[in-house]
């Protein structure tokens, strides 16, 4: 039997391949004349029992022959035929098998037919491989690319002819590279070199890639890739998988992008720090270049208005870019028609695909524009942000150059991420109107302008917390006393918050009371204690009444101190609070041993006053712990610091309490808790300016005090004061030797105002009443009162001391 003139595939795979597939030959009668060893393995008939008979008698069993004639008919139709046929076995079973028959033509007119057959499972199994192979190259929507060992493409499939717009035959030849643009080519090749070298195979690995004919197209495809070898083991390239993933990794970007919007925004209560958060986000997590536009009240705290009015501030910008003309900071004009506009008129998310650059836009802001075409905008997302119903501002998302234009979906995540923003934007807004509150409120309950004592020179400092944590309760205050006396304090009240500056005020008042009746510090301190306990049991009444409670500060400390210029004696208690720090004029600085008390509120426990005497020039620092607490670290470090700065005592008092805050604070953040600082430096008066003399107890003693007092303001050139000063003296040294029992001291100071003090041992307080025309007396204090500015008693253990003050008349 001669060769056919026919071609079969030599796939290794292919069940039909020579030496692999049963052949036989048939003439045009049906009759077997050839049969192959491969038949007579598979089908158990040697090849002298089936040569020469008819292969219906033999091969096809009695039930099957209608099937068996129909296959001829069609066969002699076609000319060939192929498909399952089933055969019976030498032992009697039958077999499924497939065949192909082709007619081939010998001799002339002479017809035969060619078989070749394979078991029926082997053959639908090859269908199905060459099926897949088939899907692959001409139906996946997977790119599929064959590599050879020189790396260069031998075969791609339809779904990289349709994704390149490229033939699939052109590329071949080429590398992937030179028809798949990446963000850089090499990458491409370097990984099928690294495959193809290793035979590690890569898997769904996600990249960047634009194609040659759309390189404006930024896309994303997930890349796997695998070598591939024959049965000796030769490598015979690499196969390698491109998929599309472009719409699947935005979706998957933008859910990733509003879970980091929410990590990211809203971390702190700083309206500009939470702008540049959302900005910092939109770009470039959705866009190329994000603005944040607000409306001035937001910045400042204040209420908006109900409708859209007031001018727009850039507040973020990312990533910064100084080619645009509206830098953070400047006021940005808002152009009629513009997305901006339309999104603020219409409070809904204003997308423009390809952005039209309107002519009346040139005209009323022609710089803006330019800026734009030359960063390439091609695509804009205007989106407002509200909160609560009020309108806070905007957010400009732009796409420029090679970035695809915003889709619908774009502008919802957008519009997603800005109303969560917008929520902490006015969150951090009504957080600045209620710390403006509490600093407006603070800062009316400290002292304004310190008033020029000629007991001391005083500096000093008040810094506000962080505004995460709110305004404190830490004071300061000098008190001017009588007899050019001075008293300083410096508290802390637990907590932060509008309620403890009330607590503070409440505080800051009661010292001053207190301080006005020339009470001992120890005696000072005591009464505070008192007032706290008893602002302690309001809370609690208010706890257990239907009444809600309204928060109260419970806990509180500070230091009171009383200076005298004329004997230098200062007179110190405090409460639970650091002790001030004292530098003498030779520069050396301690910590005063007074004793700490317990923090006001505890009650119960006594205070104890300290007594020192200061030398001219000495200086008192008396400050709060957030001082020492400023920079976290050690307190033990930074008092070191602290008394280090002060033993530079001859500088200015104003650069040396400069010097502290400096040393002591941190220069890149605001400190934690509040900060008062009070520092003063201690003046002698010149003994020129203060007579003190000792009257007898006898009915001469006012007319001797008297004839004093015109003999010293001669002296001191203050004549035109003898008469008021003459009644003065009359009235306190008489009721004096009227109704003490002891010897009577007349002292005059003479500082900006004249002071006249007079002491004796009773502690019979004078009262001030109005005296009836019937009435004899009673007159005296009422004269003096008049005739004086201030006047008042302030005691001692052993006795009493009424002082008036007069104005010094103009130099």
């Amino acid at each position: 039997m001669g060769t056919p003139s026919m071609h079969f595939s030599e796939s290794p795979e292919d069940p039909f391949a020579l030496g692999h597939g049963a052949s036989a030959v048939l003439d045009d009668h049906g009759t077997v004349v050839g049969w192959s060893a491969r038949a007579q393995e598979l089908l158990g008939y040697p090849a002298k029992e089936v040569i020469g008979r008819a292969w219906q008698d033999l091969l096809v069993d009695a039930r099957d022959l209608p099937v068996a004639r129909s296959v001829v008919v069609d066969a002699l139709r076609a000319g060939g035929w192929f498909g399952i046929l089933p055969i019976r076995h030498r032992d009697g079973r039958r077999v499924e098998m497939g065949f192909r028959a082709r007619a081939i033509t010998r001799d002339g007119d002479c017809q035969e037919w060619f078989l070749v057959g394979a078991p029926a499972v082997e053959v639908v199994s090859w269908q199905r491989d060459r099926a897949l192979l088939d899907g692959l190259y001409r139906r996946s929507p997977i790119g599929l690319a064959i590599h050879g060992p020189d790396r260069k493409v031998i075969r791609v499939n339809r779904a990289i002819e349709k994704a390149s717009g490229i033939a699939a035959d052109a590329p071949v030849g080429r590398r992937s590279g030179e028809f798949l643009i990446e963000e850089d080519a090499g990458p491409a090749d370097e990984r099928v070199r690294h495959v193809l070298e290793t035979g590690e195979p890569l898997i769904f690995t996600e990249q960047s890639a634009r194609t040659r004919h759309a390189p404006g197209q930024e896309r994303m495809v997930s890349v796997s890739a695998f070598r591939m070898e024959d049965p000796s083991g030769r490598v015979l390239g690499v196969a390698e998988t491109i998929e599309d993933i472009t719409q699947r990794y935005r979706a998957r970007r933008r859910l990733t992008l509003l879970n980091e919007a929410s990590a990211r925004i809203g971390t702190s209560l700083d309206v500009a720090q939470t702008a540049r958060e959302l900005a910092e986000v939109a770009a470039p997590g959705l866009a190329d270049y994000c603005s944040v536009d607000l409306l001035k009240p937001v910045l400042l705290g204040d209420e908006l208005p109900s409708n859209m009015a007031g001018a727009l501030l850039r507040v973020a910008f990312s990533p910064p870019e100084p080619r645009v003309p509206f830098q953070e900071g400047d006021v940005v004009p808002l152009l009629p028609e513009s997305p901006q506009a339309r999104c603020l008129a219409e409070r809904r998310p204003v997308l423009e695909r390809l952005l039209s650059l309107r002519p009346e836009w040139h005209a009323m802001d022609r710089r803006r524009i330019e800026v734009a075409l030359g960063l390439g905008v091609h695509s804009l997302i205007a989106v407002p942000l509200m909160a609560r119903g009020l309108i806070l501002g905007v957010v400009s998302l732009w796409r420029v150059r090679h970035s695809e234009p915003f889709e619908d979906d774009d502008a919802a995540v957008a519009h997603e991420f800005s109303s969560r923003a917008a929520v902490c934007i006015d969150n951090a807004r009504r957080f600045t109107q209620q710390q403006n509150a509490a600093l407006t409120l603070q800062h009316s309950l400290l002292p304004g302008a310190l008033p020029d004592l000629p007991a001391v020179e005083v500096a000093c400092r008040y810094l506000p917390a962080s505004g995460e944590q709110g305004i404190g309760g830490d004071w300061f205050d000098v008190i001017p006393l009588s007899g050019a006396r001075v008293a300083f304090v410096v508290g802390d009240v637990v907590g932060h918050g509008i309620h403890a500056a009330a607590s503070m005020g409440r505080l800051r008042a009661a010292v001053r009371t207190l301080a006005s009746l020339d009470l001992e510090p120890d005696e000072v301190v005591a009464r505070l204690d008192d007032l706290v306990s008893l602002l302690a049991a309001e809370l609690e009444t208010d706890a257990e009444s239907s009444q809600p409670a309204i928060e109260q500060v419970l806990g509180a400390t500070c230091v009171y101190a009383v200076y005298d210029p004329v004997s230098r004696r200062c007179s110190l208690a405090r409460a639970g609070h650091p002790a001030p720090l004292l530098t003498t004029p030779d520069g050396q600085v301690t910590v005063l041993d007074l004793p700490a008390g317990p923090p006001l509120g505890l009650g119960g426990l006594p205070f104890e006053m300290y007594d020192l005497d200061l030398p001219e020039g000495s200086l008192l620092t008396l400050f709060t712990d957030g001082l020492l607490e400023a920079r976290g670290g050690d307190i033990d470090v930074a008092l070191e610091n602290l008394r280090e700065r002060l033993t530079r005592s001859a500088d200015p008092l104003e650069l040396t309490c400069h010097g502290v805050v400096e040393a002591l604070l941190p220069t890149d953040r605001r400190p934690t808790d509040d900060i008062a600082l009070l520092m003063a430096r201690t003046r002698v008066l010149p003994p020129e300016n203060v007579a003190t003399w000792q009257l007898p107890l006898e009915a001469t003693a006012a007319a001797r005090g008297r004839e004093l007092t015109t003999a010293k303001l001669a002296e001191w050139g203050l004549s035109d004061m003898a008469f008021t000063t003459e009644l003065v003296v009359s009235e306190l040294v008489t009721n004096a030797y009227r109704y003490g029992d002891g010897p009577v001291t007349l002292r005059l100071i003479r500082t900006q105002y004249l002071i006249c003090e007079v002491s004796d041992t009773s502690h019979t307080s004078p009262h001030l009443r109005r005296a009836l025309s019937t009435d004899e007396g009673g007159r005296g204090l009422f004269l003096v009162a008049q005739l004086t500015e201030r006047w008042g008693t302030r005691y001692a253990h052993d006795g009493k001391t009424v002082w008036t003050e007069q104005p010094l008349p103009p130099s």
